[in-house]
């Protein structure tokens, strides 16, 4: 088995979900007392948010680059961004992480692939919904994505930062939640991501009236597939 390099904190909510997947996924697929070897450095979100509010993403983008490569020096053989936003500087990151980066977009782009989805809604933060580089890396990959109005979307991200990120789970929000998607359904979306890590903690995916697909653990999924490689080759 692969060590697993998560870099997590951003928010330590979903970077729970990450760990507690990936090591479900793995006694799962190998049975018994199997747990997953991985390898965290999780980060100090106020001073990532800062960054972001700051808009100082090359800061943020060596922030998260020393991470990956002391995730490196700590044996990891993969790194996962435990974030949809944070993939805005995944280049950097990538370049210093001496190991191979699983991309949230591209393996959240191979599920809607396999599924024949074309038009998503993405549901994520104003910076994943804004700054072009979500849509752009999918646009390449053959998917159109779809984003709210301005006002939508400032009602999703801030109930990102405001709640979810802090562990408040509200039935008003996710209403709000519901009511935006049942809204851009006469926009010819065939399909939701939650683009955000800490999404699926307010809406399940497969409740929407429509595909969803929760990044989160597609993402975890991905790095269970890498950790295994060799296993899987071996029974197949």
């Amino acid at each position: 088995m692969k060590t697993i390099g998560l870099i997590g904190g951003m928010s330590w909510e979903s970077t729970a979900v990450y760990y507690r997947r990936i090591n479900e996924e793995i006694r799962r697929m190998r049975g018994g007392l199997a747990s997953a070897e991985i390898a965290m450095r999780s980060l100090d979100f106020t001073t990532v948010v800062a960054l972001q509010k700051a808009d100082r993403w090359e800061d943020a983008g060596n922030l998260l680059g020393h991470a990956a490569a002391s995730l490196n020096r700590a044996g990891a053989a993969c790194v996962l961004i435990c974030t949809n936003t944070m993939h805005l500087v995944s280049k950097p990151v990538a370049d210093m992480a001496g190991v191979p980066l699983i991309c949230i977009i591209e393996e959240t782009a191979k599920a809607l692939k396999a599924d024949g989805r074309k038009r998503p809604l993405l549901l994520a933060t104003r910076y994943t919904m804004e700054h072009g580089f979500y849509a752009e890396r999918m646009a390449n990959l053959g998917i159109e994505i779809v984003t709210p109005d301005a006002e939508d979307r400032q009602i999703i991200h801030d109930v990102i930062f405001d709640e979810l990120c802090q562990g408040k789970i509200l039935d008003t929000s996710r209403e709000k939640y519901l009511g935006i998607i049942e809204k851009m359904k006469s926009r010819g979306i065939d399909s939701v991501i939650l683009g955000c890590t800490e999404i699926s903690m307010l809406v399940d995916p497969d409740k929407l009236g429509i595909a969803g697909y929760d990044s989160t653990i597609i993402h975890a999924d991905a790095a269970v597939r890498f950790a295994l490689a060799n296993d899987l080759e071996i029974a197949a």
